[in-house]
């Protein structure tokens, strides 16, 4: 069997003839009303479509900062298995969903053009080409199912001319039954209507049969056949776009379709409807979701259309009547622009007869991570290392210059950033971040885009010079970016973007510091030890008592330097100690009284105390500093080596960043003891 042959056999194989067949069935029109009749929910509008095609990807909810929030998985992207996943902004989401449920039901949103709204590259095009992936994948299961006509017309190729719209069936009945006919098919308190007029194409073949077959409509209906239809922005059926050009170039047919000259000669006459091409895009669109990209950058005559088919549901095509159509019209478009309408007194109509979604900046750190870790990742990236921390430490820049001060004088932008990643800090409740967010006017409608920052970690992982990259690589990218970056135009803003990196580098070698700590002090038998001794210690400290020397059996005063030496390195001041001895000894006791044991990591502040403790009382033993001067004996090279293999295998580091973080932490501790 020869490669080409055992393709063709594989391809055999696996094909799955029968879903072909399912979304190519065609049927009578009878056979049509036995499917509505079956299954009524066949007959809904682009709306309801819309929004049940959302929920059946499922939802997820979870609290955040006291507040209920709803995640529609849809916008994880499972269709392409994340590729357009959005992160960060579910609330803004939930509001997006809350308006499509709204037009569903038919309270008005459906009568009005959806506008997000956001500063550049904060996902508004993915969030419709979510939406757009979503209703055609939707439209190929058996739940999605939607049909269209086509009138038998011996003239035509194939001796078969579609609906050019492909419309709903059921406007085929005459105006006088539909209430009759709705009433009839609706069940299971889902009630089909019939509204809106044929195509002015589909129009003409009616008024033609109803000629030929004198009137007799059941003989019109048996020339019909009933077909189900696929939604595909790519084969130009129920999903549309349209992307405005510059004003020279524009042209309204775009939208509302031309005349076909060729098909003129045929036909003879330019108002025969079958002249015309039915083919602009909210032609296309119907059924389904058109989306307008920079919608208010369209000229003004492109407006008028666009007011038309959100409030009336019609266009007008060139010398035909108003065409009714049924689709979800959304557009999207940036601050600019945005601003430009509100102070133009001539598009007050169109302000009217839009409905504002916001779509900020993402502003929590760990969901902008996922942003950059879809593309970046040691997993994706072959031939590069990626650090740890370099994804995040990009990304917590980017929140800090989206973020707005805060109000509170004794909080740092910093510290709002971890307290909006749900860290705790001192003297900081829930209640307290909600009131955080809610002083702020334009957070997330402001600062430095995703996009920078990919470009920027792009840059640096091309540099041939080095096979891992780090955080100062990438932050180095960043800040070099900025003289060149035209959204930064403006001096003050570059400063204080350039002050906010010195704050993230700051950040980072605070991480890094404590990864090598812990490394160093990751002796859990001497760390228990230690932890052990200073229970003891504070126990008989707090309960006026002695302690047993476990050497001499002598009962002594506890140690009070020891005790010191540890609350000291989480900054217990003298005055509050015997404060935090008490603390801890009444955490001891409720884990006692709930039945659990304490050990030292039960407690994180005691934890980070006894942790710092021990890297003080190894750190010379291991002799960090002779990674500065280079020069080693055997035995600090075995240590040496040990701290190295932790930081790779609880940290993922890999040996060479694992090495530089240790020249560089060690180089941090050398300049501190000159100091």
């Amino acid at each position: 069997m020869s490669g080409g042959t055992s393709i063709i056999s594989m391809i055999q194989a696996n094909q799955d003839i029968a879903e072909f067949r399912n979304l190519a069935w065609n049927g009578t029109f009878e056979q049509y009303l036995d499917i509505v009749r079956e299954n009524p929910r066949v007959t809904r509008n682009a709306w309801q479509r819309m929004y049940d095609m959302v929920l059946t990807y499922g939802t997820e909810e979870y609290v955040e900062f006291k507040k209920r929030i709803t995640r529609y998985k849809l916008f994880d992207d499972p269709i392409d298995h994340g590729k357009d996943a959005i992160y960060g902004i579910d609330v803004h989401l939930m509001k997006l969903v809350q308006v499509l449920k709204s037009g569903a039901r038919g309270y008005g949103p459906e009568k009005r053009v959806l506008l997000l709204h956001g500063p550049v590259g904060s996902a508004k095009s993915t969030i419709v080409r979510l939406l757009k992936k979503g209703v055609e994948q939707y439209s190929r299961t058996d739940e999605g199912a939607l049909y269209t006509f086509e009138w038998k017309d011996d003239s035509e190729e194939g001796g078969w001319l579609k609906d050019p719209v492909h419309d709903e069936p059921l406007k085929l009945i005459p105006d006088q039954f539909r209430a009759q006919v709705s009433k009839e098919l609706s069940k299971d308190g889902f009630k089909v209507h019939i509204k809106g007029e044929l195509s002015p194409v589909s129009r003409f073949m009616y008024r033609k049969k109803m000629d030929e077959y004198d009137g007799d409509w059941s003989r019109v209906a048996q020339d019909v056949r009933v077909k189900r239809i696929v939604l595909s922005e790519k084969d130009r059926v129920g999903i549309g776009t349209f992307q405005p050009k510059d004003e020279k170039n524009q042209d309204s047919t775009e939208l509302t379709g031309d005349v076909n000259y060729r098909k003129i000669a045929i036909y003879g006459t330019d108002s025969d409807p079958r002249a015309f091409n039915f083919d602009g895009e909210f032609h296309v669109a119907n059924r389904g979701v058109i989306e307008f990209v920079e919608v208010l950058k369209l000229d003004v005559a492109f407006l008028y259309d666009l007011l038309t088919a959100s409030q009336e549901h019609r266009i007008k095509p060139k010398k035909f009547a108003q065409c009714d159509i049924d689709e979800v019209i959304i557009g999207h478009t940036n601050e600019p622009e945005y601003r430009k309408l509100q102070s133009n007194e001539f598009m007050e109509a169109l302000r009217d007869r839009t409905i504002r979604i916001d779509v900020p900046y993402c502003t929590r750190l760990d969901n902008e991570e996922k942003i950059y870790e879809k593309d970046f990742n040691n997993e994706r990236i072959e031939g590069k290392f990626i650090a740890p921390h370099t994804v995040e430490m990009a990304a917590m820049w980017a929140i800090l210059t989206r973020l707005e001060d805060p109000k509170k004088a004794n909080l740092t932008l910093l510290q709002k950033l971890k307290l909006y990643n749900g860290r705790s800090l001192p003297g900081f409740t829930e209640d307290n971040v909600k009131e955080l967010r809610k002083e702020t006017k334009r957070e997330g409608m402001e600062g430095i885009s995703p996009r920078y920052i990919q470009d920027k970690i792009s840059n640096a992982l091309v540099k041939d010079t080095h096979d891992t990259i780090n955080p100062f690589m990438v932050l180095n990218e960043l800040e070099a970016g900025m003289r060149h970056h035209s959204l930064v135009a403006d001096e003050e803003l570059r400063k204080k973007y350039r002050e906010l990196l010195g704050e993230v580098k700051k950040e980072y070698e605070n991480i890094v510091k404590m990864e090598v700590q812990k490394a160093i002090s990751a002796d859990e038998e001497a760390i228990a030890r230690l932890s052990s001794n200073y229970i003891d210690n504070i126990k008989a400290y707090t309960q006026k008592e002695k302690v047993k020397n476990k050497f001499t059996g002598s009962y002594e005063e506890p140690d009070e330097r020891l005790m010191r030496s540890i609350e000291e390195k989480i900054d217990i001041p003298d005055s509050r100690k015997d404060d935090f001895r008490r603390e801890i000894m009444n955490f001891i006791a409720a884990l006692s009284l709930d039945g659990k044991s304490f050990d030292w990591e039960s407690n994180e502040r005691l934890r980070t105390a006894l942790e710092a403790k021990l890297f003080e009382d190894q750190k010379d033993s291991i002799k960090l500093s002779s990674l500065v001067s280079n020069v080693m004996d055997e035995a600090t090279q075995e240590k040496i080596d040990v701290v190295k293999s932790r930081l790779i295998r609880d940290y993922g580091y890999n040996d060479e960043s694992a090495t530089d973080i240790l020249s560089f932490v060690a180089s941090i501790f050398a300049r501190g003891d000159s100091e």
